[in-house]
């Protein structure tokens, strides 16, 4: 069994500091947060980006780049760059739109493509998400991952739901996803499979053999997932795009707390750390 892979969520898109004074939202408290997560073991940095000034969701390429630079020249973690902007809709009850945020799969890419990370997220499936829609086209999920081939960067496929492999089986088909693919488990999100052990065990027997996978649950599940990913063979996410606690009552006060009680889950589990060199070897990285 290979050694457990942390991966860690900076930011997402929905975490305010109205709910957690600590969560970052700079590039330089990105960056900053990714390094000190890399020193308590994660190896992966899954990246979002925010407005500096309204502290909201953004997806523009200067500061993707920022926190590039800034990461990489202080550790060698690997970086994983959100291509999920772009996807949300909400709908009235009169069904009208009520926001104008869909985009282009160039435009969802852009970054990606300029920056050549050694990995980008791409959701694959389409769903309910909270009041919203999270909205993937076939038509602009079968582009995105084109791209991301040609680019020579490595997808990790989303799936927040059991129909999600039957569309990841679809695009490794077409040869737009190259294998050994690697999933990313996506555990009780607003409108996706609940965060339950026979969830966990049943969603990671169903993927595609010979690929890897890793796991996350949402709020009060993120550390019983992590458990559970560590336990099947697969890989772990935590941070604060998923949970902003490190227990019941008591507010993380960093990324890297988050990273560090999922070490210590992984290794009173009998399972090593990954490195940031044995997590490439185990994800056949080309870069490294």
């Amino acid at each position: 069994m290979d050694d457990v892979i942390i991966t860690v969520a900076i930011i997402g898109a929905g975490p305010t500091r109205q709910m957690s004074e600590y969560i970052p939202i700079t590039p330089a408290e990105i960056a900053d947060s990714a390094v000190a997560a890399f020193n308590e073991g994660a190896s992966i940095a899954h990246i979002h980006v925010r407005d500096p000034e309204a502290g909201t969701s953004s997806n523009e390429v200067h500061l993707f780049e920022e926190v590039v630079e800034r990461v990489t020249a202080r550790c060698n973690i690997i970086l994983n760059l959100s291509t999920g902007a772009g996807g949300g809709l909400y709908i009235g009850a009169d069904g009208q739109a009520l926001t104008e945020g869909l985009q282009s799969a160039e435009r969802r890419v852009e970054h990606v493509l300029k920056l050549r990370p050694e990995m980008c997220s791409l959701d694959i499936g389409s769903m309910n998400f909270g009041e919203g829609l999270f909205t993937n086209a076939q038509p602009v999920v079968d582009r995105m991952a084109q791209m991301m081939k040609e680019a020579g960067v490595k997808p990790e496929v989303e799936l927040f739901d059991m129909g999600h492999i039957e569309i990841a089986r679809r695009l490794i088909s077409l040869g737009l996803v190259d294998e050994p693919v690697h999933y990313q488990l996506c555990m009780d999100t607003a409108g996706g499979l609940a965060a339950t052990p026979k969830n966990a065990v049943h969603f990671s027997e169903c993927l595609p053999p010979g690929g890897t996978w890793s796991i996350f649950g949402v709020g009060r599940t993120q550390f019983p997932m992590a458990a559970m990913g560590v336990l099947l063979g697969g890989h772990v996410r935590v941070g604060f795009e998923d949970n902003l606690y490190l227990k019941r009552g008591v507010k993380a006060k960093s990324n890297a707390e988050l990273v560090k009680r999922a070490a210590d889950i992984a290794q009173d589990l009998n399972r090593d750390v990954a490195s940031v060199d044995e997590a490439r070897r185990i994800l056949s990285l080309k870069k490294g």
